[in-house]
């Protein structure tokens, strides 16, 4: 199948096909005499598969990494659940962090009348203090 009907298949657009190959997600594809590239049906699966992964925040790197693990289907899921977990941890970490972040704007935006002089700003003033 040529590249476009592989984008529509995987619901991808055909830079991302292309971004993937370069990338080292996709092997390389054979090329027609007439220097199209020529898709395997795998490679629908394979795209689909890092299209899900990366909606789940992994890197490319560790879809990469995720691959490589999948390429050995008789070996334990050890591995790939260690991975997943990881990344679960590092979500929720990155969570922890926006809900701090979320609490301490929320908190300079309750403390701000919005009008007067923007001098006596609280959001201005808390952004602009020297922590001693």
């Amino acid at each position: 199948m040529k590249i476009g009907e592989l984008a529509q298949k995987a619901e991808v657009n055909i830079d991302t096909v292309r971004y993937y190959e370069r990338q080292g997600l996709l092997p390389e594809p054979q090329r027609l005499r007439s220097g199209y590239r020529q898709y395997e049906l795998g490679d629908v699966s394979r795209l689909r598969f890092v299209r899900r992964a990366k909606g789940l925040g992994f890197t490319l790197q560790e879809i990469r990494d995720l691959l490589e693990l999948s390429s050995h289907r008789e070996k334990d899921m050890a591995g790939m659940k260690t991975t997943a977990m990881e990344k679960l941890a590092d979500v929720e970490e990155k969570l922890t962090e926006l809900t701090r972040i979320r609490d301490g704007l929320k908190m300079l935006v309750d403390s701000c009348p919005g009008h007067g002089a923007l001098e006596k700003c609280p959001i201005l003033n808390a952004l602009a203090e020297d922590p001693a």
